[in-house]
């Protein structure tokens, strides 16, 4: 799958590459917006949705992860966006983010939604952008 990774790095959809262990103790362990999220809940999450490993070329190894919660005609949910440590500022994160971007493209969906505490910076460099009215959504559930 081609993609804006540098690189030494790949990208793909095929979930029989992803590593589901390592998913979860990158998520429940190391990400805000997860910690403590169990193994069941992660497995589901998986399953339910358009996931990306990004690995690395030569051992195959998995170094990041993002899934994508859509219909795939109106609307995305890019969540879960995670790259490993060890391989920070290398650009992966953006990497990621345009190749999700990219892919989901065809579908012509309305619009790809994500929510984010501190890498505004990083999506921001795949073109996402702070909504022009944030007063018109609402939630319900865990904020």
């Amino acid at each position: 799958m081609n993609s804006d990774l540098p690189d030494g790095y790949e990208l793909s959809t095929d979930p029989a590459r992803l590593d589901a262990a390592l998913i979860h103790r990158w998520l429940s362990q190391d990400a805000y917006w997860a910690l403590g999220r169990s193994r069941e809940k992660q497995d589901q999450a998986i399953a339910g949705s358009l996931n990306f490993g990004v690995y690395d070329t030569a051992s195959g190894a998995q170094l990041g992860y993002a899934r994508v919660v859509t219909d795939r005609a109106t609307f995305a949910w890019l969540c879960d966006v995670y790259i490993d440590p060890a391989v920070r500022g290398k650009g992966l994160g953006t990497g990621l983010a345009a190749a999700v971007r990219d892919h989901l493209a065809p579908y012509g969906l309305r619009r790809v939604l994500l929510a984010t505490a501190d890498a505004h910076a990083v999506y921001a460099k795949a073109g996402f952008a702070p909504m022009a009215q944030p007063g018109k959504w609402m939630v319900f559930g865990e904020q």
